[in-house]
């Protein structure tokens, strides 16, 4: 039997990965705390299962190769790479890491799916913090490909690029940093217009409804093709980047924008709350997120037949 993927952690997060590993094949020992860990980490995998057999299972992919244990050490005796999906608490994830570091072989790559927080300050209570590295995911891990490594002060450089080699042979996109970068790359991006969505709202700017219809149906249909640069790069027309930044530069400039934090009141909240219970208009969690899955899966098989037929000079 090949050594197993252990997942620590059989939240979301966590019941994500975990339904990726067994998709491609692997076996996934995992390990959380609470009680009702095993039940939802099934119901988690068992949700996902349709969206990854829409993309294609491997041939060894079986949801019956996963396990539930009872102890962390248990998870980790024999795994090959380990996914820790904890919630961020900082002194929780400095624990947990240096407990993984104890618990697993000196080949061992430990990856943290921290959404905030740098290796650097997870990593300090670890013994050996070598193996130690960010595997920053989007969610849903199974379906969104993008996946952030980076490693601390003290991570080999060598285990950034075997757990980005895991990651690609799992089929993830993935951003090897060569540094910690506050916040990450797409958490950063994500964030900024978060913040802006949230003024706006608050301001009585835009409702909820008008704020997402804005992205789905403007940006957002640019940005599976494209990034934010190279769209940018064609709204300069022949000019390219050069000649949208020298004619549209100094508008950079105008107060449009408010990227500080607005202070989250109570109205705020409940406009959130109430905006977000409208646009679902009675959809439950299960149905959005299989409406998420089939959208998200035709988007992505789109632009990878658009970019298969697409000429290049």
């Amino acid at each position: 039997m090949s050594r197993p993927i252990a997942c620590i952690g059989a939240g979301v997060i966590g019941g994500g990965w975990a339904a990726l590993f067994l998709a491609r094949g692997f076996d996934v020992v995992a390990w959380d705390p609470a009680p009702d860990a095993a039940s939802r980490l099934r119901r988690i995998v068992d949700a996902a299962w349709p969206a990854l057999t829409e993309l294609g299972l491997d041939d060894a992919a079986d949801r019956s190769r996963l396990r539930v244990v009872d102890s962390l050490a248990e998870a980790c005796r024999d795994a090959v790479f380990v996914q820790e999906s904890a919630p961020e608490d900082l002194g929780l994830k400095r624990g947990l890491l240096a407990d993984l570091v104890a618990a697993t072989t000196d080949d061992v790559v430990v990856a943290s799916s921290t959404s905030g927080f740098p290796m650097g300050e997870m990593a300090t209570a670890a013994a050996d913090p070598s193996r130690l590295v960010v595997g920053h995911p989007f969610n849903p891990p199974y379906l969104i490909p993008l996946v952030e490594v980076v490693g601390g002060p003290g991570t080999d450089p060598a285990a950034v690029r075997r757990a980005a080699g895991f990651y690609r042979g799992v089929g993830k996109t993935v951003i090897e940093m060569e540094r910690e970068v506050p916040g990450f790359v797409a958490n950063r991006l994500q964030e900024a217009l978060w913040r802006e969505a949230l003024h706006m709202v608050a301001n009585g700017d835009a409702t909820v409804d008008q704020i997402d219809d804005a992205i789905t149906q403007g940006p957002g249909l640019r940005w599976p093709v494209h990034g934010p640069c190279l769209t940018f790069h064609l709204a300069g027309g022949e000019g390219g980047m050069a000649h949208m930044l020298d004619h549209f530069g100094p508008s950079l400039r105008a107060p449009w924008t408010h990227l500080e934090a607005p202070e989250l009141t109570d109205a705020l909240r409940d406009a959130m709350v109430e905006g977000t219970a409208a646009e679902a208009d009675g959809r439950d969690y299960a149905t959005l997120v299989a409406e998420r899955d089939r959208a998200v899966i035709a988007v992505r098989r789109a632009v990878q037949q658009a970019r298969r037929t697409s000429v290049r000079p």
